[in-house]
């Protein structure tokens, strides 16, 4: 029976870079996946979707060419069946390329559902896939979340989508009816929306876009309600009907017409058929407990991604992944959670890392706010007409930046800046003294601190 270093369920961000990262750190590695190698980040989330939002806001820019003296004859149209073709183009072109790699730092990979079958004499750990059973002396658990399919009347049989189904459907609904007005649903609601479906968002929290700073998810809010999007906060469905969904506000009841509905309300760890107990694995909130050297509560079992329900992002994950292998390598390192960017890939962007105001008032933690409108920035201005905007800095008692939220294009490529300074724990003044370039909408990080 072979002997590994290290075997790794799951094939995701989590999964791939611990994979490359131990065995060119010299550890012999296996990984099992049981669907494809990408996760679902690259193969039903991330990736795609954002394939699919580039595909609408190239639409949305010629549509509004006009605006920067660039005349387009006749009318923008679009060909959603190849618009997915590009989609699965490019899975299949970035899954082909860990492939690749991995296959170049000699990571033995297996196409099947692992289960880990207990331990040997020696304290190595079995693990079993496709009739066989390999031995290893450390496991890192990779398998990541699926999607949450509330209990609501009618919805079993209404051919319902998830993010899966949405992202490969050719053909367009006449409307669609989004339950959840978290990340996915949102940027779902304008992908759907660019191509000029009539699209309805129920959210039962107060505001859209969960954990976010509330005043810019507001502001996009503001933004899609100007392009038709129709937003019903403060709202519970309570049944699916035929075309319609009904939904509950204040105790009144009634109907919105829904061609299609897509489900985006959460996802949750995949534990089950692990058989997690053989190891006694302990979980913490429906996942799996660890702690900053992503160790569970088996000495030799380490989980990163989803599974340990921390933070649903295959960026964390991808870091937790290299905590993990250092630390099995012997190299002292722990995760740290202060400056995880969040990011909605709508038309305009949206962007948090660090803490926000809500956090900080609900805790009653002492803070200031630095804010100013993104035309302060000249190449904003010059790249986004009519353009709305903000960057909002949050400061601390101690003149420390703690928090970043930015709305407007291209947020998602300036967030990181923001990050460093706040995992680095720069202060203000030493956040000043940074040269941007000019022009840049960057700069204007550097110009909110002076406001």
């Amino acid at each position: 029976m072979t002997l590994y270093d290290i075997a790794i369920i799951g094939g995701g961000p989590a999964g791939y870079t611990a994979a490359e990262r131990a065995s060119a750190g010299g550890l012999k590695t296996i990984l099992f996946e049981k669907n494809a190698l990408g996760g679902v980040c690259l193969n039903e989330g991330c990736i795609p979707t954002k394939t699919l939002l580039y595909s609408a806001k190239t639409l949305d820019n010629i549509k509004n060419s006009a605006k920067y003296g660039i005349s387009v004859e006749g009318e923008a149209t679009f060909d959603l069946p190849k618009i997915i073709a590009r989609k699965q183009k490019t899975v299949r072109k970035l899954v082909a390329g860990i492939k690749q790699k991995l296959t170049a730092h000699d990571v033995t990979v297996i196409t099947g559902e692992a289960v880990i079958d207990g331990e040997d004499g020696e304290h190595n750990i079995l693990i079993s896939c496709n009739g066989e059973t390999i031995t290893t002396a450390k496991v890192l658990l990779c398998t990541g979340s699926e999607t949450i399919v509330p209990p609501i009347k009618g919805l079993e049989g209404s051919g319902y989508w998830t993010s899966k189904e949405a992202l490969d459907n050719k053909e367009l609904p006449q409307s669609l009816a989004i339950i959840g007005g978290g990340v996915i649903g949102v940027e779902f609601a304008s992908f759907f929306n660019s191509l000029g479906v009539k699209v309805n968002v129920i959210e039962m929290l107060p505001e859209i876009l969960g954990a976010m700073d509330k005043e810019l998810s507001a502001m996009l809010r503001a933004e899609y309600t100007k392009k038709g999007i129709s937003f019903h906060l403060d709202t519970k469905v309570v049944e699916i009907r035929e075309n319609e969904v009904i939904i509950e506000k204040d105790g009144e009841r009634s109907a919105i017409p829904a061609a299609q509905i897509l489900l985006s309300t959460g996802r949750r760890p995949v534990t089950a058929n692990l058989n997690l107990d053989k190891l006694g694995v302990e979980l913490f909130r429906n996942g799996v407990k660890v702690d900053e050297q992503m160790r569970t509560s088996h000495p030799n079992v380490y989980a990163c991604g989803d599974i340990t329900g921390h933070s649903l992002l295959a960026h964390t994950a991808v870091r937790e992944g290299e905590v993990a292998v250092n630390n099995i390598l012997g190299k002292a390192d722990s995760m740290s959670y202060k400056a995880i960017p969040g990011v909605v890939y709508t038309n305009p962007e949206i962007v948090g890392v660090g803490q926000t105001e809500e956090e900080l008032t609900a805790k009653g933690i002492a803070h200031s706010v630095l804010k100013l409108p993104m035309a302060y920035s000249g190449r904003f201005v010059a790249e986004n007409e009519l353009g709305n905007g903000i960057c909002k800095l949050i400061i601390s008692e101690d003149q420390k930046i703690i928090g970043c939220h930015m709305l407007g294009n291209p947020a998602s490529e300036l967030v990181v800046i923001a990050g460093i300074a706040i995992e680095k724990e720069f202060t203000v003044e030493e956040f000043r003294t940074i040269v941007f370039p000019h022009p840049t909408v960057g700069e204007i990080m550097h110009e909110a601190l002076f406001a």
